[in-house]
C-alpha cells in the first residue's frame, strides 16, 4: 500500500513545523537559561558592578571562610595568584584583598579577569564594592603589579553555607581590542 500524496504532505508539514520549533528552542536556550539560573541564584556570577557599602551590619557571631583561586588564559604569558590563597571574615564586615600579576613576555598585554563564586547560590552574597575584574589590566612587558579587590559578603548568606571560593580566570584581550580599533577606525 502505498502512501496518498495527502499523507506525504502532512508529513512534510510537520517535519518542518518540528524542525523550526527546534530551532526556535535551540535559539531561545541561552537567554532562558540565564533567567533560569538568575532567579534560581545557581549560576555562579557575581554582580559586574560595584556595590555599595552602606554600613552594613557585621555579624561578629559567624565567620565565612573565602578561598581565591587564580587560572590564566591557555598559552597566555602572565602569572597571576592570590597573595592569600583564604582568609576568615564575619558577614557585613568589608575586606580587602591582593592579586599578584606579572607579564613574563617581552610585549605589552591587556588582561581581563572573568569572576566566578561557588557555590553559585553564594554568589547573590557576595559583594564586591570595588574589583580589578571591572577594568581591563594593561600590562607592560616584563613587568608586574598589584590588584586590589574590596568585598563584603551579605549577612544574609544562607546558614549551610561557610565558605565562598572566588575564581577568577585571565585573559588576554589585546588582539581583540586591537581588531576593534581597527573595526572603529575604518567606520
Amino acid at each position: 500500500m502505498n502512501p496518498t500524496p495527502k499523507s506525504n504532505r502532512k508529513l512534510l508539514t510537520m517535519l518542518i513545523l518540528g524542525s523550526v520549533g527546534m530551532f526556535g528552542f535551540g535559539f531561545a536556550l541561552v537567554p532562558l537559561y540565564d533567567v533560569l539560573c538568575d532567579t534560581l541564584g545557581i549560576n555562579g556570577k557575581p554582580q559586574n558592578s560595584a556595590s555599595s557599602y552602606d554600613a552594613v551590619v557585621v555579624d561578629k557571631k559567624r565567620t565565612i571562610t573565602i578561598e581565591f583561586v587564580t587560572q590564566v588564559q591557555s598559552g597566555m604569558p602572565w602569572e597571576f595568584t592570590p597573595k592569600v590563597n583564604h582568609m576568615s571574615v564575619h558577614p557585613g564586615e568589608l575586606t580587602h584583598a591582593k592579586f599578584l600579576v606579572k607579564n613574563l613576555s617581552t610585549k605589552n598585554i591587556i588582561g581581563q579577569a572573568i569572576p566566578s563564586v561557588s557555590p553559585g547560590q553564594g554568589a547573590a552574597y557576595f559583594n564586591k564594592t570595588e574589583c580589578f575584574c571591572f577594568n581591563q589590566q594593561p600590562l607592560a612587558a616584563s613587568t608586574s603589579a598589584e590588584l586590589s579587590l574590596i568585598f563584603y559578603v551579605d549577612p544574609d548568606l544562607p546558614a549551610s553555607i561557610n565558605t565562598l571560593t572566588l575564581s577568577y580566570t585571565l585573559y588576554d584581550i589585546t588582539d581583540k581590542l586591537a581588531v576593534s580599533a581597527k573595526q572603529g577606525a575604518a567606520r
